[in-house]
C-alpha cells in the first residue's frame, strides 16, 4: 500500500504535480468550492450524507457509521469501475474530503491497496481554504499592479482582453466573478460563484504570475456583484499605479450596446433590471427610461444612465479610493474596436 499525506501548506506549491485531484465530498460541497482541477467522486452523495447524518443524530453514531461505510464502499467500487480501470500504474492522485479524512481516507486506502501512489490532503478542504487565504495575502502584496481605470463603457475589459492576447499578465476579476460589476452587471443565464470559489479562482491566478512583471487589473470596487474581492488585494490595487482609459461618448454607447446586447434583444429584462435604480434615482426617472426602452430608444437611456448615474458615481469613487488616480497615465484608443485595443496593448506591454 502506498498512501502518503501532505499538509495544505506543503501542498500548494505541488498542486500541479498530481495527475488527478479527487474530491470525495458530496456534490453540494463540491459545487460550493473545490481545489483547482478537482473531479468529484463522492464517497457519500448529498442524499446519502443527509441520511447518515440523520441516523447519527436521531439513532446513534455506531448505526450511522455502519450505514455510511456500506454506502461509501458501494460508491467507491463504482468510482473504481468507472474512473480508475484505465489508469496506469504510474497514475498519481491526490485525494481530500472536508476535514477529518474519513471519506477520502477510505478511497485512498482502496487506491493504495491497488498499488497506486496516493497522496492524502491532511485537514481536507478546510485546511486548503485556510492556506489559500493566507497565500493570497502573500501573493497580492508581491505584485506590481497596473490598475486600468475608466468610466463605464470606456473599454476596460476589452483592453484587458487585448493585453492577455499579447501575453501580458492580466487579472480579470469580472470574468472570475461572472459579473460586470454594476447594478446591471449580472450575466443572464450564468450564476456567480460562491465567495469561497471566487477566492480560490483569484488565488489560482495569482500563484501563476511572475512578480517581476506587471499585472493589469480593472479598477473594481470591493464587491463584484455578490462576491467580494479579498481585502488584501483590494488594498494593494488602491495603492497601485493607475491608467485612465478615455473613450468618446458615442463610442462608449455603441460599446455598451454591443456588450449588453441581451438587454437590447430583451427589453423586458432591461426594464426589470432598471427597477434596481428606482430607490436611487426615483420612480419617475426609471419609468421615463422604461418608456424610452419600450419604443426602441435604448441608446438614449444608455446616455442618460452614463450622465446621471454611472459617470458621477465612478469619478467620485476613483478619486476617493485610488491613491494615484489623480496622476494616472491617460490612454486614448482610436475607437472601441479590437484593433484599437490591440494597438494600445502593444504600447503598454511591448515586451509581453
Amino acid at each position: 500500500m502506498s498512501v502518503n499525506s501532505l499538509s495544505a501548506v506543503e501542498l500548494l506549491p505541488l498542486l500541479d504535480s498530481f495527475d488527478t485531484i479527487v474530491d470525495a465530498r458530496s456534490e453540494a460541497e463540491f459545487a460550493l468550492d473545490h481545489l483547482p482541477r478537482a473531479v468529484n467522486w463522492p464517497s457519500l452523495r448529498d442524499a446519502e450524507r443527509h441520511e447518515v447524518g440523520t441516523l447519527y443524530t436521531q439513532v446513534n453514531p455506531f448505526v450511522a457509521r455502519k450505514r455510511g461505510a456500506a454506502i461509501a464502499a458501494r460508491n467507491i467500487a463504482e468510482h473504481i469501475t468507472q474512473d480508475v480501470m484505465d489508469k496506469p500504474r504510474e497514475w498519481r492522485p491526490l485525494t481530500y474530503c472536508w476535514r477529518g479524512g474519513q471519506r477520502s481516507g477510505a478511497l485512498s486506502l482502496v487506491l493504495g491497496q491497488i498499488g497506486f501512489r496516493v497522496t492524502l490532503l491532511e485537514g481536507g478542504y478546510k485546511a486548503f481554504r485556510s492556506a489559500v487565504v493566507a497565500d493570497t495575502a502573500r501573493l497580492a502584496l508581491a505584485l506590481d499592479l497596473r490598475v486600468v481605470c475608466g468610466t463605464t463603457g470606456s473599454g476596460k475589459t476589452r483592453l484587458l482582453q487585448a493585453l492577455e492576447r499579447r501575453g501580458a499578465q492580466v487579472l480579470d476579476l469580472e470574468a472570475l466573478a461572472v459579473h460586470r460589476s454594476s447594478v446591471l452587471g449580472a450575466v443572464p443565464g450564468q450564476a456567480q460563484p460562491s465567495q469561497k470559489a471566487f477566492d480560490t479562482r483569484i488565488w489560482n491566478c495569482l500563484r501563476r504570475f511572475d512578480p517581476a512583471r506587471p499585472v493589469f487589473v480593472e479598477s473594481e470596487s470591493r464587491k463584484v456583484g455578490n462576491v467580494a474581492v479579498p481585502e488584501i488585494l483590494i488594498g494593494a490595487m488602491r495603492r497601485s499605479a493607475c491608467l485612465n482609459l478615455l473613450l468618446d461618448d458615442s463610442e462608449r454607447i455603441h460599446l455598451l450596446l454591443e456588450d449588453y446586447d441581451f438587454f437590447v434583444r430583451n427589453p423586458q429584462t432591461f426594464c426589470a433590471r432598471l427597477d434596481v435604480l428606482a430607490e436611487i434615482k426615483g420612480k419617475a426617472t426609471v419609468q421615463a427610461w422604461k418608456d424610452l426602452v419600450a419604443v426602441g430608444r435604448v441608446s438614449e437611456v444608455v446616455q442618460d444612465l452614463l450622465d446621471r448615474h454611472y459617470d458621477p458615481v465612478y469619478l467620485q469613487s476613483m478619486a476617493r479610493n485610488f491613491e494615484h488616480f489623480g496622476v494616472a497615465t491617460t490612454l486614448r484608443p482610436a475607437d472601441r474596436s479590437a484593433a484599437a485595443m490591440d494597438q494600445l496593448a502593444q504600447q503598454l506591454a511591448p515586451n509581453a
